[in-house]
């Protein structure tokens, strides 16, 4: 009996082991299955449903886990589409346009993930009635349809000027696209006047620069909106520069890479010193007048061919009457003379946006005196940055730039006629 019992269990636990094996495999078959389906993606929108006083500057932020963001489509109360573009970071959809005040909205955003698996989340939103609030008034110094030269900045100014804390704010609604594509970056002078948009080399000739200030209704602080929505599209000309070197009182004229003429200068005399550093040509006129009645040393002067270089008031222009001076003595009020003849050569050779590199003066520039974006190197400039910017975003290691490249408290940007 003993012999039978024992036989019989052992009978029962080989019969039950298949089993025991079978269900093993059964639960790793199931559990590879699972792992092949990934859940369809998590979607986050704002402005947040039903959310009302939205300012018209808004945008559609997206936060995906798990996919990306493969249709979006945003409608307003009377079933019209408004067109808008992406963000590069893929934080959001910015409309192409202002937003109405006091309309409703309603945007649709679906996100694939990897497996296919979608997600479509809507959010519908009231924007505020038209702001009462003051607006600060936002100037762009780059129009459409011109040509500039290969130092142009990118120039938004803004009276009163824009506060620490809201630079941050204000900087996101700047854009900048290059054809071909040249990464840069925005920095601001230090006051909040000014804040300028170049790369880490110079514009490449040829390329097109589009730009925007979507400012129009964007809360500034407390007190203050954004006055306008601008934009502008542009190219970049040949590469010309201009070296101006007090202690030879010489002009050296480089285009492409190459000096192409010499020309005798005469600058600001000790007690009006032209100031040393590197600017960029602003405006060209064929013929101004100078005016500066008013100040300690009042005058009025008719000048032909003058390109300015400051906003204080620093011009290159024609000077028959220091003629004798240039070449050997400096004798302005701050300006760079030269003859009528090499001043008539210069404007039709140059173009707003080319570089103008002096040095040896008894005084430096002053940041945000003009667009003094290149008086400083990469580094410094970056700091200027109310965002972060990408640590791969530096110069390139073998440029050789052309002459005047980069070497290393601001007045309102105000134009003042004094020249000299």
């Amino acid at each position: 009996m003993e012999l039978r019992r024992r036989l019989t269990l052992l009978a029962v636990s080989i019969a039950a082991t298949p089993l025991v094996l079978g269900g093993c495999t059964a639960d790793r078959k199931g559990a590879e299955s699972a792992k092949g389906r990934s859940a369809p993606p998590e979607v986050s929108l704002t402005p947040a449903d039903r959310a009302r006083d939205v300012p018209i500057s808004a945008e559609v932020g997206t936060t995906i886990k798990g996919g990306r963001v493969t249709a979006v489509r945003i409608t307003d109360d009377k079933g019209k589409e408004v067109k808008a573009e992406p963000r590069e970071d893929g934080s959001g959809w910015v409309p192409s346009e202002p937003l109405q005040p006091k309309r409703t909205y309603t945007a649709e955003v679906t996100a694939t993930g990897d497996s296919g698996a979608t997600t479509t989340r809507k959010t519908t939103f009231t924007t505020m009635p038209k702001s009462s609030k003051p607006a600060i008034t936002s100037t762009l110094y780059f129009a459409g349809n011109r040509t500039y030269g290969t130092a142009m900045p990118v120039t938004v100014a803004f009276d009163p000027p824009i506060p620490k804390e809201a630079r941050a704010d204000v900087q996101r609604r700047l854009f900048v696209k290059t054809n071909p594509p040249q990464p840069g970056a925005w920095s601001w002078v230090s006051d909040g006047s000014q804040v300028y948009y170049r790369a880490p080399d110079f514009w490449r000739p040829g390329t097109t620069i589009s730009v925007r200030a979507g400012l129009e209704g964007l809360p500034i602080g407390k007190e203050h909106v954004g006055d306008e929505d601008r934009r502008a599209t542009s190219k970049i000309g040949r590469q010309v520069a201009l070296e101006i070197d007090n202690a030879t009182k010489q002009m050296s004229v480089v285009r492409d890479g190459k000096v192409v003429r010499k020309i005798p200068v005469s600058m600001g005399k000790p007690s009006t010193p032209t100031s040393s550093g590197k600017m960029v040509i602003m405006e060209k006129h064929e013929f101004t007048t100078f005016d500066t009645r008013g100040s300690a040393d009042p005058y009025v002067v008719d000048v032909e061919d003058a390109q300015r270089l400051t906003w204080g008031g620093e011009f290159i222009h024609a000077a028959p009457w220091s003629v004798g001076d240039q070449g050997n003595t400096n004798v302005s009020h701050g300006c760079t003379n030269v003859s009528n003849e090499a001043a008539d050569w210069l404007m039709r050779l140059t173009q707003v946006g080319d570089l103008v590199t002096i040095k040896g003066t008894e005084v430096e520039l002053t940041e945000g005196n003009g667009w003094t974006a290149w008086n400083v190197g990469w580094d410094e400039f970056v700091k200027g940055s109310a965002l972060p910017v990408p640590a791969g975003l530096r110069p390139a290691p073998a440029q050789v730039p052309h002459p005047g490249a980069v070497a290393g408290g601001s007045p309102a940007p105000v134009p003042s006629v004094t020249g000299g």
